[in-house]
């Protein structure tokens, strides 16, 4: 059987895209699992990409996995190679602006226009709300004068920045390392205000259907990933150290986060 592999969540330019078919490549060579990689763009639904039964490895951000219950399996984390990330499996969201605005803090974009990506995230919603949370609760009323969503993916919330539909926006800071490596204009083109605490990263899932032997053998290749000399130009170019080990239970501190925000009544970030 052959099993379908999706990097959507990092795909955020043609030349990434490429260079995530080239890894899933050299996934299927090394574990000896064949392994077809399909497009699956905005704006088809990523919670249709978890669902097929056929998911051999594709990108999973930690918040809908929380909720996901035994449909799936995890097979392996991304440990990003910026320094920031502290050679882990975790990310942060950066809080961004336009580069040639005027704010300078997080506290000077209140009042105007903030975006996000959608509800099921972690770095686009759930990182950014909990990140709001106590300023939300000193002020005791909304931050921004619009809340502008849901904007799907990262590279949308950048788009919604330069063309002026937002002021602020979350992006996913391992996202956004991958474009300055890849598009640095574009990157230059927005400036971090804030970053968020780090949490574990989205990390790679196949269906609950797929045999353990075949997701024992996609593990083993994805963890020798960043010790193989033949990948390590793949490596560099798509800012991996490597792969690690799915810890589930970490996913459990993103759930809580949730917790947070809802008993303090702060449902949506704004």
């Amino acid at each position: 059987m052959r099993w379908i592999a999706n990097a959507r969540m990092y795909a955020l330019t043609p030349a990434i895209g490429h260079a995530w078919t080239r890894l899933f490549d050299w996934v299927s060579r090394t574990s000896g699992v064949p392994l077809e990689v399909i497009d699956h763009a905005f704006p088809a639904p990523l919670s249709a990409l978890w669902e097929r039964a056929d998911l051999g490895c594709a990108f999973m951000c930690g918040f809908p996995y929380t909720r996901s219950g035994p449909r799936l399996t995890p097979v392996a984390a991304p440990v990003p190679r910026p320094a920031r990330f502290g050679a882990r499996p975790s990310y942060v969201t950066d809080l961004v602006v336009r580069a040639d605005s005027p704010f300078r803090t997080l506290e000077d974009t209140f009042g105007r226009r903030l975006g996000y990506t959608v509800e099921d995230s972690h770095s686009g919603y759930n990182a950014l709300r909990h990140h709001l949370l106590p300023f939300h609760a000193a002020r005791g009323a909304p931050l921004y004068a619009r809340t502008v969503g849901p904007l799907h993916t990262p590279r949308r919330v950048l788009d919604a920045l330069l063309s002026g539909e937002i002021d602020v926006g979350p992006l996913d800071g391992y996202a956004l390392d991958l474009l300055a490596r890849h598009e640095p204009a574009l990157a230059r083109a927005v400036r971090v205000v804030e970053t968020t605490a780090a949490a574990p990263i989205p990390l790679l899932v196949a269906s609950a259907g797929c045999p353990g032997e075949v997701v024992a053998r996609l593990r083993a290749a994805l963890l020798a990933f960043g010790a193989d000399a033949e990948a390590a130009p793949l490596a560099e170019a798509l800012c991996l150290l490597g792969f690690a080990p799915v810890r589930p239970q970490d996913y459990e501190a993103i759930a809580a986060l949730d917790r947070d925000a809802l008993d303090a009544g702060y449902d949506r970030p704004g």
